[in-house]
């Protein structure tokens, strides 16, 4: 009976303190799993991470250029020059008109020339009160082929102030308070410059020497005294009525000792209303196809 017990108590004993599975098995088997995972897991994560950050790069390399773009288009925004200065430009054209090259500027009020746009060739500043003109005024304005500035009050221009204007054909001066006549350019082919306050001395000997092209020259209405001296070859009109010219000789319009000699292209010579007689003069008229309009007796 007693044997009997015992075993039963083994029996049941046994299974209590049985031992527990090899832990270090298991947990090596865990750790190799888990080191499988995890070194699976780097990789995954690694690759995912280049994948990414190629991604990203792209996304960077694709949105830098825009942020780039931008930046340099706001820099350029920033560095772009400034526009024509309205100053120079459309001030003139709001107070003027300007059309296809030609500015209009009459009856305005100016006291001085305006700045004029680069490619203005014509410039018709009448009835202002323009007072002086000066080589700044049209210093880089090369085109200018006609200048008109009618009913100013212009009392001097400097002797620079039509230099560079190698195109001019035409400039107008009438109608001011000229007391002398500037240096003019040498393609002009009318000259106006009636009812001012020029006087002889006022005009240079060369004034109009070397001005081939020039076909009309308007003098009158001044205070001349005499015919202005060297005139060209190429004039065809000359007014010079009411003046103060007492005199003229043998070498004003013609050749004293060249009888031969014929100016025919002169149309027109008016002298009417000077103190000047002209039929005393006889020979100073022998190479003109015309006698000159004025008073012979």
């Amino acid at each position: 009976m007693k044997t009997l017990q015992s075993t039963l108590f083994l029996l049941l004993f046994i299974p209590l303190t049985e031992p527990a599975p090899p832990t270090l098995q298991d947990s090596r088997m865990t750790y190799d799993y888990g080191t499988d995972n995890f070194e699976e897991t780097l990789f995954s994560q690694d690759f995912e991470d280049k994948y990414l950050d190629g991604k990203n790069i792209k996304e960077k390399e694709t949105i830098l250029p825009e942020e780039k773009s931008l930046q340099l288009q706001k820099d350029e925004r920033v560095m772009l020059p400034p526009l024509k200065k309205e100053n120079d430009e459309m001030p003139t054209c709001l107070l003027c008109v300007c059309l296809s090259g030609s500015v209009y500027c009459e009856e305005v009020d100016i006291d001085a020339v305006p700045p004029l746009p680069k490619e203005s060739a014509y410039l018709y500043a009448r009835f202002n009160k323009i007072k002086k003109l000066t080589a700044r005024d049209f210093a880089d304005i090369p085109n200018l082929r006609r200048l008109d500035f009618t009913g100013n009050l212009i009392e001097d221009i400097e002797d620079g102030t039509f230099s560079k204007l190698s195109l001019l054909e035409e400039l107008t001066l009438a109608e001011n308070q000229l007391l002398k006549l500037p240096v003019l350019p040498p393609k002009l082919t009318l000259f106006n410059a009636k009812y001012n306050k020029i006087k002889s001395r006022g005009i240079k000997a060369n004034t109009f020497k070397k001005l081939n092209h020039l076909s009309f020259l308007y003098l009158d209405h001044n205070a001349l005294e005499s015919v202005p001296l060297n005139l060209p070859e190429s004039l065809r009109v000359i007014h010079l009525q009411f003046n103060n010219i007492t005199s003229i000789t043998d070498d004003t319009f013609c050749k004293a000792n060249d009888t031969r000699y014929i100016r025919d292209r002169i149309e027109e010579i008016r002298l009417e209303g000077n103190p000047i007689v002209l039929g005393k003069h006889p020979n100073s008229f022998i190479c003109l196809k015309r006698l000159p309009v004025g008073s012979y007796f």
